[in-house]
C-alpha cells in the first residue's frame, strides 16, 4: 500500500476539457503555480454575477441570463479547481525539495 497523502490529486476526475491544463501545470515553476492559486474572478465577471444575481432577485432572469448564469458558474468552478491544483503541486514541490 502506497501513501498518496502527499501527492497532487489526480487529474482523472476533472472535466475533460481541464485535464490537459492540469497535466500541463505539472511542468510549472514554483512561483508559476503561486501565481495560479493566487488569481481571482475577474472584477467584470465579478460585477456581472452582482448584476445577475439583483435581476434574480426580481425573478427577471431570461433564459439567456440564466445560461450566463452557468457559465460564470462554471467558469469559476474550474478556477477554483486551477487554484487548489496549483497549490497542490507548489506544496508537493517544496515538500520535496525540503525532504
Amino acid at each position: 500500500m502506497t501513501n498518496q497523502r502527499n501527492a497532487p490529486p489526480t487529474v482523472d476526475y476533472a472535466p475533460l476539457e481541464l485535464q490537459g491544463e492540469l497535466i500541463a501545470m505539472q511542468e510549472l515553476t514554483i512561483e508559476d503555480s503561486l501565481t495560479i492559486g493566487q488569481s481571482q474572478v475577474p472584477e467584470s465577471q465579478q460585477e456581472l454575477d452582482l448584476q445577475l444575481l439583483e435581476k434574480n432577485k426580481t425573478n427577471q432572469l431570461s433564459e439567456s441570463d440564466r445560461l450566463l448564469v452557468r457559465s460564470l458558474r462554471v467558469s469559476a468552478d474550474y478556477l477554483m479547481l486551477k487554484k487548489t491544483y496549483a497549490y497542490s503541486l507548489g506544496s508537493q514541490v517544496l515538500k520535496l525539495q525540503y525532504a
